[in-house]
């Protein structure tokens, strides 16, 4: 008898501006409420990756994105409160200002020099810009 298991995924933007990366900091979600992130969302059921990333920054900071402008740069399998796999994708360009456009669950967005992220950040989040900076494309998290 085969099982069959089941694994959700989330989409995450690295939208990086003269070596700044924007960060978002969650308020109101009850996952890591008070710490920075990026922009972020769950894939949905018949949802390609990159269409989920256009639909997630437009949703989330008010952006338009297109396919050929978003590059893969890292996944992380994550074993936290469930099984997850992670995508990360930077994005070449792309058209609108930044707005918080969710200011329910994100009480601030900032650029920060990529190289300077704050301590009080999502510890995944975190470990996956680290590991694109210096050029790791897989990695887990929370297996241990």
């Amino acid at each position: 008898m085969w099982l069959h298991h089941q694994v959700n995924c989330s989409v995450h933007l690295f939208l990086i501006k003269e070596d700044n990366i924007l960060l978002l900091k969650r308020c109101n979600t009850g996952y890591e409420d008070g710490k920075y992130s990026v922009v972020t969302g769950y894939l949905n059921p018949g949802e390609e990756i990159k269409a989920a990333m256009m639909r997630e920054a437009r949703e989330v900071v008010g952006i338009k994105l297109i396919p050929e402008d978003l590059d893969f740069v890292g996944i992380l399998h994550r074993h936290d409160v469930e099984d997850r796999v992670d995508f990360f994708l930077t994005a070449a360009g792309w058209q609108g200002k930044v707005t918080n456009r969710e200011p329910e669950t994100c009480d601030e967005l900032k650029w920060v020099p990529i190289f300077q992220l704050p301590d009080n950040m999502v510890p995944f989040v975190k470990k996956a810009i680290l590991n694109f900076r210096n050029g790791i494309l897989y990695d887990s998290y929370g297996w241990d």
